[in-house]
């Protein structure tokens, strides 16, 4: 069925390789993101999809997103979220509030809640332990997925720590699993994107780290800043080096740039665009599991022929969203909704965990 496709790019090497389950090089990845076949992209790695994943389940997470403060002091371009220190807009959510959002993820049957904030220099690491401590005595099935890199390494600078101690105070305070957060792993990126934040190789430290410690994560890559087609292969497989080194990354999130209301502007990238990168992340990332649909910045639709592009899960519910609405975009889903997204694409929806094991 692929075959009659392979003249197009002259990828048949590609296919031949794919179709065999070796690896990919960086220069096969070059040629699979200049290729204009889209449809050969998609075949190829809905293969994979199926190999990895065989049948037609698509999974997806009961969970919300918790920002518990928006004060930030690093100024990141691309957010359009952050308050700086002492701006009258920002805030550190009380407990009460922080507890109520955990309870009514709870009565709806979810478990997973996605904590982040910013960078906010009157946080050390007690408030986060007093916090998952608090979450973790009044809801015990509540798997905390929490902190950017970001956030963890600030916080272990501003309260004297070594990165390694701050992950092990943080994960027997009861934090899980982290977020990947890691924008675009390439630092002449980040210098232009965000040159305050940490370099690629503190990110690989604190990763590297976490998954020594148990502390299982994502990984992500968000692209459209203008990068080339070599820095987001760059990218890719530095998470695929490190996950050949630790096996800790529990998923691949990739989407795009959002750059409505933000310092650093620019055009929104192409839903034709999103698919390619989705098909081509499958495909190099040979050793990372599950591969998830970003439908809060794509749009349902999107996120629904993605699903024959590589992917076999549809993200989380969210519940609320409070870092790329600021930007217009702004998509959030009831459950019901899911599942029907996922059955119309020709798939059987599934419930899972923060580490994917499924629950229903």
């Amino acid at each position: 069925m692929i075959a009659p496709l392979l003249r197009t790019d002259n990828l048949a090497d590609i296919a031949e390789k794919v179709w065999a389950g070796e690896r990919l090089s960086f220069e096969d990845g070059l040629r699979l993101f200049e290729s204009q076949d889209l449809l050969l992209l998609g075949s190829l790695a809905d293969l994979v999809r199926q190999r990895k994943h065989p049948g037609r389940t698509v999974t997806f997470n009961i969970g919300r997103n918790i920002n518990y403060t928006n004060v930030c002091w690093v100024r990141c371009k691309f957010c359009a979220f952050y308050r700086v220190p002492n701006h009258a807009e920002g805030y550190v959510l009380p407990d009460e509030e922080i507890l109520q959002k955990c309870r009514e993820l709870v009565d709806l049957g979810g478990r997973e809640i996605l904590i982040q904030g910013g960078l906010n220099p009157k946080l050390k690491i007690d408030y986060f332990e007093r916090l998952f401590r608090t979450i973790k005595a009044a809801f015990p099935t509540i798997d905390v997925h929490g902190l950017s890199s970001a956030e963890i390494n600030y916080v272990a600078h501003i309260s004297r720590l070594s990165l390694e101690e701050t992950l092990r105070r943080l994960r027997d305070a009861g934090l899980n699993t982290i977020p990947g957060a890691g924008e675009m792993l390439v630092d002449e990126v980040r210098e232009q994107i965000a040159p305050l934040k940490e370099k690629t190789a503190r990110w690989i430290e604190l990763m590297r780290t976490a998954h020594r410690l148990g502390i299982r994560s994502s990984a992500t890559m968000v692209y459209g800043w203008g990068e080339s087609y070599a820095q987001r292969l760059e990218h890719m497989l530095r998470v695929r080096e490190l996950q050949d080194e630790t096996g800790g990354f529990t998923a691949w999130i990739s989407w795009s740039f959002q750059p409505d209301g933000t310092e650093l502007g620019g055009k929104k990238a192409s839903g034709w665009d999103y698919l390619r990168n989705t098909a081509v992340s499958r495909l190099m990332l040979d050793n990372v599991s599950s591969l998830q649909a970003s439908w809060v910045t794509q749009g349902p639709k999107l996120a629904q022929i993605a699903l024959k592009y590589g992917l076999n899960d549809f993200g989380s519910t969210m519940m609320e969203e409070n870092v790329v609405s600021p930007t217009g975009t702004n998509f959030l889903m009831q459950i019901d909704e899911i599942r029907r997204l996922i059955r119309e694409a020709g798939y059987e929806p599934r419930v899972r965990d923060t580490l994917y094991t499924l629950l229903d």
